[in-house]
């Protein structure tokens, strides 16, 4: 389950450079379901996920293909 996105500067750098996003998600979520979870949320394709354990949190690097800007999620979740 997606917790919540991530607005860091770092986040926002992501998005314009790799066309990534950051969400904070369950830490017993899996990178499958994230993807499958993204996609069907935003309507988007996801190329790739990544995540991470940070200060006892789980944190999903999520990659969108290039037909998909980052940058609309971004704006309809009201993070840019």
């Amino acid at each position: 389950m997606i917790l919540k996105p991530v607005t860091s500067e770092k986040a926002v750098k992501l998005i314009d450079i790799e066309n990534t996003l950051i969400f904070e998600v369950e830490k017993k979520e899996r990178k499958g379901t994230i993807k499958a979870e993204v996609e069907k949320i935003f309507k988007v394709k996801v190329e790739k996920v990544r995540t991470l354990i940070q200060n006892n949190k789980k944190v999903a690097f999520v990659k969108l293909k290039k037909e998909n800007p980052a940058i609309d999620v971004a704006t309809k979740l009201g993070m840019i």
